[in-house]
């Protein structure tokens, strides 16, 4: 005989409770000790995009992530226990140790980014492990965004410029923990000289459609900036595509400067913090943003703490009705600087790019339409707004419009960050900017942009350096990272330490990168290149990757391939 379907349904719902039960005490379960020392850390359980922030405290305090202490943040999260494994060991800085483990007193880390590679970073890592002793690990980092003070170590989180083993066992043996803070221009500084008077002005806007605010638009189109983290999209079309959004409207703001041979970021935030956030409270009134998520890479230990400094220099004196603003902690991961993988990041997951559509400003962070941007495209609005968008349509060269913050390291007298007219070539920009070459040494070739960007040889020297000028060659400009080779280098050096980087930082998700990227280093490692198998890599990363990480890998291969192909035969 049937059962009537309310006895039924009943019967189903006793059972999906025990099996809920059941599935709870199931795998590991928390122990006294361990939750106390979680909760005397962490709070806000019940927020899953802190959990990233929560694992850095518990990293930060125990010099690693245990076991157990994961198991108790599970448990007092609420989410599986898979979860929280899952996002601990994806990035670099997070360690998980067994529960017995015993971790170095000391971590130091050094860079083998190229500009670092040729600045002596390999002996420098075959002599610290003996000089420092058992009880300080090292280990290799990929590039820390310090190119110009290359080679670079970082003793826990302090950087060590020019490094040597014997500034490095210096720096150990002072055991600095705390992050030395660069001088800048504080709030009283900045205010003193016309700062966030701009923000206070669109203040008194009794709405978002007000004349004021649409002024900021105009001329923020009208002067060409684009987007300066390497996109390259027109920053004021952004702002008017996001604004077009329903609210309640998010932004995200790309720090995550990983792109080796770039540190503009950071150059610029160390001097002159508060020109970046009028920039970006002037975004976010103009395109009616309720909070704001800034993503600062975790390299930067100096700058979070300056960053939380003037923040809460800002909101302690606010110039207008200030949006929510939070500061977020990177944890090692390049692929983090791709748009949609920040957005995970914030969102307290695994840094994996997201698929497309929808597209951010359609569906971002949380599920808002997002405004994202890089930190030196909101550096600029200030001086655009104050200046006219005519000041900065009026430089360039070779018929290019703008200006463009150039990070320049390699064998160069003066590197650094060198601002200079949108189109200058790599010789201008050396003689001219850079006191010339090293001391004998001659210009061999060039990467325009970073690793990603390619490789070009020194005949090539009169190419503009700008935003579709150099995909011609087989390259882009990106975030200009501009690398000098010499000839005491090779270009297939360059490029096999830019692929070993792109294997070591690929998240993984789609198997054209992640497999590609290793076997790629793998023949490039052999003495002469089998091309016809490298290209076959090459085109399937470019067509089948989800992200740029994937797509752009095999540029420098690409270049090598077709500019010096004497020394791969």
């Amino acid at each position: 005989m049937n059962q009537p379907a309310t006895q039924t349904l009943s019967t189903v719902d006793d059972m999906r409770q025990t099996l809920r039960r059941i599935s709870h005490l199931k795998g590991r379960q928390p122990d006294a000790q361990s939750l106390q020392e979680v909760r005397a850390l962490v709070s806000a359980f019940d927020r899953r995009d802190l959990l990233i922030e929560h694992l850095h405290v518990l990293n930060d305090t125990y010099r690693g992530l245990y076991e157990r202490h994961l198991v108790a943040l599970a448990h007092d999260m609420k989410l599986p226990m898979a979860e929280v494994f899952e996002v601990a060991t994806f990035y670099h800085h997070f360690e998980v140790l067994p529960n017995d483990a015993k971790p170095a007193a000391l971590t130091v880390r050094v860079c083998d980014g190229l500009s670092c590679e040729m600045g002596g970073a390999k002996q420098l890592l075959a002599k610290l492990p003996s000089l420092l002793g058992g009880d300080v690990r090292v280990v290799s980092a990929p590039c820390v965004g310090r190119c110009e003070q290359a080679p670079v170590a970082v003793v826990h989180h302090n950087a060590v410029p020019h490094a040597t083993p014997d500034k490095v066992a210096a720096a150990v043996s002072a055991q600095a923990i705390q992050p030395v803070l660069p001088d800048y221009v504080d709030m009283a500084a900045y205010v003193a000289d016309g700062g966030y008077a701009l923000a206070a002005s669109l203040a008194s806007a009794a709405d978002l459609g007000n004349a004021k605010a649409d002024a900021v638009l105009q001329a923020m189109e009208a002067s060409g900036l684009r987007g300066l983290g390497g996109a390259g999209f027109p920053a004021g079309r952004k702002w008017r595509i996001v604004r077009e959004q329903a609210a309640p409207r998010v932004m995200a703001v790309n720090i995550d400067e990983g792109e080796p041979g770039t540190f503009k970021d950071r150059t610029y935030l160390e001097r002159d913090p508060h020109r970046f956030l009028e920039g970006m409270l002037v975004a976010a009134q103009v395109v009616g943003i309720d909070a704001i998520y800034i993503y600062l890479r975790d390299e930067y230990h100096g700058c979070r703490e300056l960053l939380q400094q003037a923040l809460a220099a800002l909101q302690a004196n606010p110039p207008c009705a200030l949006p929510h603003i939070e500061l977020r902690r990177g944890a090692g991961a390049y692929v983090c600087g791709e748009e949609s993988a920040m957005i995970e990041s914030i969102e307290g997951k695994r840094g994996e790019p997201r698929m497309r559509p929808p597209y951010i400003a359609q569906v971002g962070l949380f599920g808002k339409p997002t405004l994202e941007h890089n930190f030196e495209t909101l550096y600029w609005v200030r001086d655009i707004m104050q200046k006219g968008p005519q000041w900065f349509t009026s430089f360039g060269a070779n018929g290019r419009v703008g200006l463009r913050s150039f990070s320049v390291s390699g064998r160069v007298k003066q590197p650094g960050v060198k601002l200079a007219p949108a189109g200058i070539t790599v010789q201008a920009l050396i003689d001219d900017y850079c006191g010339g070459m090293l001391d004998g040494h001659t210009l061999y070739a060039y990467l325009p942009g970073g690793a990603s960007g390619g490789i070009l040889p020194a005949r090539l020297n009169n190419v503009p350096l700008d935003f579709d000028t150099l995909q011609e060659h087989g390259c882009f400009i990106g975030s200009a990272a501009v690398v000098v080779l010499s000839q005491h280098d090779t270009a297939r050096d360059a490029a096999l330490n830019a692929m070993q980087f792109f294997a070591h930082e690929s998240c993984g998700q789609c198997t054209p990168c992640r497999v590609g990227t290793a076997k790629a280093v793998q023949l490039m490692q052999a003495p002469k290149w089998d091309n016809a198998t490298l290209e076959d890599l090459n085109q399937v990363m470019v067509d089948a990757s989800i992200c740029g990480l994937g797509q752009a890998a095999p540029n420098p291969v690409r270049c090598v391939q077709t500019y010096f192909p004497h020394e791969v035969a």
